[in-house]
């Protein structure tokens, strides 16, 4: 099987709480945005955190 080409994206692997997988799972079902675009939205939202923290 041959690997898809990643233009505009990274491919990384990680793992999460199991408690927080199914309602992860739900978010991801019920407003019908792909997993991979609300931990763009999640990673930006830590960062702007901690770029806060360190100024």
């Amino acid at each position: 099987m041959a690997d898809s080409i990643l233009v505009n994206r990274t491919r990384f692997t990680s793992s999460m709480k199991n408690e927080l997988m199914e309602d992860f799972d739900k978010l991801a079902a019920e407003t019908r945005i792909p997993k991979s675009r609300l931990l763009d939205e999640a990673v930006e939202d830590l960062l702007k955190k901690y770029r806060k923290k360190g100024r």
